[in-house]
């Protein structure tokens, strides 16, 4: 379906039914087809929405607009115009610095926040020269393979999921494929994350080479005093598509316990 909010139509993926309702945000690159075998395996027992954020899939792609508080106020327009009054965010790379956003402004009905291989709160790391070279990462087909292999995902993909990136990849807006290396993955959250309340899990692949493990124990965790690290052994960066059964294990037994009003789960969890 297509949803306008913040003044562009966006394509959303709904499905199932149940509570609490859980909202997937993509990565740099991605889709909400990002999150297909995650929802795959939640569909029963959960209504499960995926938007494509602006600039990717078949959202509306607008030359502007593409500040981590515009993507933040597209999703919390789709919120609410389907009217979701308890719902989990889950956030992916970018999506998940988006989610860290709109969680700290403490929206109404927002139960808990689930961040996977989450863009931490700090500026990118990176100097410029390599920002201004990940512009060109997803410009042929040639190029994401060599960024999938070497970077995203360097144990391998299937066949299937390796199209689906190469697609997302190659369908991106020009100027959401710059925005985010050369701008809003420099936007510095640090201040608002703290204001975090609620509960809230970190889901990283040990073999992460864009934002491993151990920059979250220095940058991400420290300022969201309540978050648990669950660590994916033999993962990389692109874990919705290498390891989904394990993320959609951690999603269901978070939300349960979100709905139950108990503490979030506190073991580290291999695939």
């Amino acid at each position: 379906m297509l949803i306008r909010s913040n003044g562009i139509e966006l394509h959303v993926q709904q499905r199932g039914a149940g509570l609490p309702a859980l909202v997937f945000l993509h990565y740099w690159g991605g889709s909400s087809r990002t999150w297909r075998h995650v929802i795959d395996a939640l569909e029963e027992g959960f209504r499960t929405i995926a938007i494509d954020q602006r600039g990717w899939g078949r959202s509306d792609k607008p030359e502007s607009g593409y500040a981590l508080a515009d993507l933040a106020t597209d999703a919390m327009g789709v919120i609410a115009t389907l009217g979701l009054q308890r719902y989990v965010l889950v956030g992916h790379s970018m999506g998940g610095k988006v989610a860290q956003l709109i969680a700290a402004r403490r929206p109404d009905g927002l139960k808990g926040l689930v961040l996977v291989a989450p863009s931490p709160p700090s500026p990118l790391g990176l100097p410029a020269d390599v920002r201004r070279a990940m512009v060109g990462a997803y410009a042929t087909r040639k190029s994401i393979i060599t960024t999938v292999e070497q970077v995203l995902a360097p144990n391998g993909l299937c066949a299937g999921d390796l199209e689906t990136v190469i697609e997302d990849s190659l369908g991106g807006a020009p100027a959401a494929i710059e925005a985010w290396p050369l701008a809003s993955s420099q936007e510095d959250i640090t201040t608002l994350t703290p204001r975090i309340e609620v509960p809230t899990i970190v889901i990283s692949g040990e073999d992460d080479r864009v934002d491993p493990p151990d920059i979250l124990r220095r940058e991400l965790l420290p300022r969201i005093p309540q978050a648990q690290l669950h660590l994916l052994r033999g993962i990389g960066h692109l874990s919705p598509l290498e390891a989904p059964g394990a993320i959609a294990d951690l999603i269901r037994t978070f939300a349960r316990a979100v709905m139950a009003d108990r503490a979030a789960p506190t073991s580290a969890t291999g695939c």
